[in-house]
C-alpha cells in the first residue's frame, strides 16, 4: 500500500510539475526592480512577478528600439510595428534578466496552455483587460477570448490605436509584455543571450537621413575684378 502511494505521488509530480526545479513566483528572488512601485493591482493575484516582467520587458525594448532618446512611447510603437512585420529578433532583444523572469513565468502553470501558448483565460488576463483604459479595446479583447479567436492579426487594429499610450496604461503594457514578448521567448537560447550595454544603438530604428555634402554654388563673379 505504501509502495502504491509513493508511486501515485511520483506520477503526480511527473504529470503536473515535471519534477523540475523551475522557478516560480513563489521561488523567484532575483528581483531587479524591487524598489519600483508595483503598478498592477489584481484581487487574489500576486502580481509582483508580473510587474517585474513588465519592467524588464520595457527595459529591453528601450535598448532595442529607442536607445538614443530613451522614449518609451517610441519604443512601444516601434516594437509593435516590427512585431506585426514578424521582424522582431527576440534572440537579440532579450536580456539575461528577462530570460530569468521568463523561466519563473513558465512556472505559472495557469498562464500557459499545454502547447506553451498563452492561456488568455488565466485570471491575470481577466484582471488586465478589466483595467484597460480604453474600453473599446477591452470589449474587443474579451470578445476574442470568449470566442477563442484571439490572434495578433485580429487584436492588432484596435491595439494600433492605443499602443503609444501603453507607457501610461500599465495594465495594457503588462498584457503586451506577456502575450507579445514573453510568449515569444520559448525559442530563444538563453545561453546565447547577452547583456546589452546602456549605450547600445537601437536594433530596429527608422533609418537616418543620409548626410548631404553641400558644395558652394559657382560664383559667376568669381575671378573678375569689379573695381
Amino acid at each position: 500500500m505504501k509502495t502504491l502511494l509513493k508511486l501515485t505521488v511520483l506520477v503526480l509530480c511527473l504529470s503536473f510539475y515535471g519534477c523540475k526545479n523551475e522557478p516560480s513566483a513563489a521561488t523567484f528572488d532575483d528581483y531587479k526592480y524591487v524598489d519600483s512601485e508595483n503598478v498592477l493591482n489584481c484581487n487574489d493575484i500576486d502580481t509582483k512577478l508580473y510587474n517585474e516582467a513588465l519592467l524588464s520587458f520595457e527595459n529591453d525594448i528601450l535598448k532595442a528600439f529607442n536607445s538614443r532618446n530613451n522614449d518609451l512611447r517610441v519604443a512601444y510603437t516601434t516594437f509593435f510595428r516590427t512585431l506585426q512585420g514578424n521582424r522582431v529578433q527576440f534572440q537579440d532583444v532579450a536580456s539575461p534578466h528577462s530570460m530569468k523572469v521568463f523561466e519563473a513565468l513558465k512556472g505559472q502553470h495557469n498562464l500557459w496552455n499545454d502547447d506553451n501558448s498563452i492561456n488568455y483565460r488565466a485570471d491575470i488576463f481577466n484582471c488586465l483587460s478589466s483595467n484597460f483604459k480604453n474600453q473599446s479595446l477591452a470589449t474587443t479583447f474579451n470578445a476574442l477570448v470568449q470566442t477563442n479567436s484571439m490572434r495578433l492579426d485580429l487584436i492588432a487594429a484596435p491595439l494600433q490605436k492605443v499602443i503609444k499610450n501603453a507607457n501610461s496604461d500599465r495594465y495594457l503594457a503588462a498584457y503586451i509584455a506577456l502575450d507579445m514578448y514573453y510568449a515569444n521567448l520559448f525559442n530563444v537560447d538563453p545561453t546565447k543571450v547577452t547583456e546589452k550595454p546602456e549605450t547600445d544603438e537601437a536594433i530596429q530604428t527608422t533609418p537616418s537621413k543620409p548626410t548631404i555634402n553641400q558644395t558652394p554654388a559657382n560664383d559667376p563673379h568669381a575671378g573678375h575684378d569689379h573695381d
